[in-house]
């Protein structure tokens, strides 16, 4: 899926940038990324209850083979194909997914930056 894909997929509910990643790609709204696209089909960020709307209209977690076993992260649930269809009804599932990530990151530590140490100067 090309980045004018997916822009026209999401013109509904705003400005969308990707980024390569995992061999797909991350998207991103005001910075956070809520939602990814592998292979072709798109998975937006869930929570339990997101992730149960999701299931509900016939998602399923985002999974991926790795040393012959298949893994799933049930933070990724595939859009539902009457969203891919209906640009509205895609924008609230996307802002939900974004207010999630939202959520999560103002979870997170800030992170502290070292502080330099401080030049020597000579002294004379």
């Amino acid at each position: 899926m090309d980045e004018d894909t997916i822009a026209d997929l999401f013109s509904a509910f705003g400005p969308v940038r990707t980024r390569r990643m995992f061999g797909g790609r991350g998207l991103y709204a005001d910075g956070l990324m809520f939602a990814i696209e592998v292979g072709g089909t798109l998975y937006l960020k869930a929570d339990a209850d997101h992730a149960a709307l999701l299931e509900s209209r016939g998602s399923v977690p985002f999974s991926y083979l790795a040393k012959g076993a298949v893994r799933t992260m049930t933070g990724f649930w595939s859009v539902p194909e009457a969203a891919l269809d209906d640009g509205d009804d895609l924008a609230v599932l996307a802002r939900r997914s974004l207010a999630l990530a939202r959520a999560a990151a103002a979870q997170k530590p800030v992170k502290k930056t070292a502080a330099r140490p401080k030049k020597k100067t000579p002294r004379g």
